[in-house]
C-alpha cells in the first residue's frame, strides 16, 4: 500500500505534472508566478482544494452518481435511475463542491492572511474555474483507467496539488531572476514566461516512464 502511494504521488508530481505535462491550470500558474511569496500560497490553496475535493467527489461519484446497488439516491427514488439525471449531473456536482471549498479558502485566507489574499487578487476565485482540479476530480472517478479506492483518489488529489505547487515555485523562481535582466522588449511578460514554460515541460518530459 505504501509503495502505491508513493507511486501515485511521483507520477501526478514528476510523469504526469498537471501543469507541465497535460498544460491544465495555467491561468493561474502564469499570473501568479511572477513573485515566490505568492506562488507558496496559491500552491497550497490549490493544494488543498485539490486534495478535499478529490475526497468529496470521489463519495459523490461512487455514493450518488454511479449506477449499482450503493448508489443511495437511486435507492430512495428508483426513477432517477432510469431517467438518466445523475449521470447529466456530473460535471455540474464536481464544479459545486470546488466552488464551495474554494469560498471557504478565501475566507480563510481573508481572515488569516489578509497580505496573502490581497497579493493573489482575483486569481483566488478563479481556482472554481481551475481546469487542474476539476481534471484531478475526473480523473480520480470517471476518467480512471482503473477504480481508485477513496485513500488513492484522495492522495493523488493532494500528489496533483504538490506537483502543481512545485511548478509554480520553479517558475517563480525563474520570473524573479528574468526581472532584473535586460530581455528584449518583444519577449517581456507573458512571452518569456511561455518559453520557460515550455522549456520546463521538456525538462520534465525525462521523467517519462518512471512510473506506468
Amino acid at each position: 500500500m505504501i509503495k502505491e502511494i508513493v507511486l501515485i504521488i511521483v507520477s501526478v508530481v514528476f510523469v504526469n505534472n498537471f501543469v507541465l505535462a497535460k498544460f491544465l491550470g495555467l491561468c493561474p500558474f502564469l499570473g501568479v508566478s511572477q513573485k515566490t511569496s505568492s506562488a507558496m500560497g496559491m500552491g497550497v490553496a490549490v493544494t488543498f482544494v485539490m486534495t478535499l475535493s478529490s475526497a468529496i467527489t470521489w463519495v459523490v461519484y461512487n455514493f450518488i452518481l454511479l449506477p449499482g446497488d450503493a448508489n443511495v439516491v437511486a435507492r430512495i427514488f428508483p426513477s432517477i435511475r432510469e431517467s438518466g439525471l445523475i449521470e447529466v449531473l456530473k460535471t455540474t456536482s464536481y464544479i459545486l463542491v470546488i466552488a464551495t471549498l474554494v469560498q471557504l479558502v478565501e475566507m480563510m485566507l481573508r481572515k488569516m492572511v489578509p497580505a496573502l489574499y490581497d497579493s493573489l487578487g482575483i486569481y483566488l476565485p478563479l481556482i472554481t474555474t481551475n481546469c487542474a482540479v476539476l481534471g484531478v476530480a475526473l480523473l480520480n472517478t470517471t476518467d480512471s483507467p482503473k477504480h481508485l479506492g477513496f485513500l488513492q483518489a484522495t492522495v493523488q488529489g493532494f500528489g496533483a496539488g504538490i506537483g502543481f505547487t512545485v511548478a509554480m515555485l520553479l517558475m517563480s523562481g525563474i520570473r524573479e531572476r528574468l526581472a532584473i535582466v535586460n530581455i528584449p522588449q518583444s519577449l517581456r511578460g507573458i512571452p518569456i514566461a511561455f518559453v520557460c514554460t515550455g522549456l520546463m515541460a521538456l525538462a520534465f518530459f525525462g521523467f517519462s516512464g518512471m512510473v506506468q
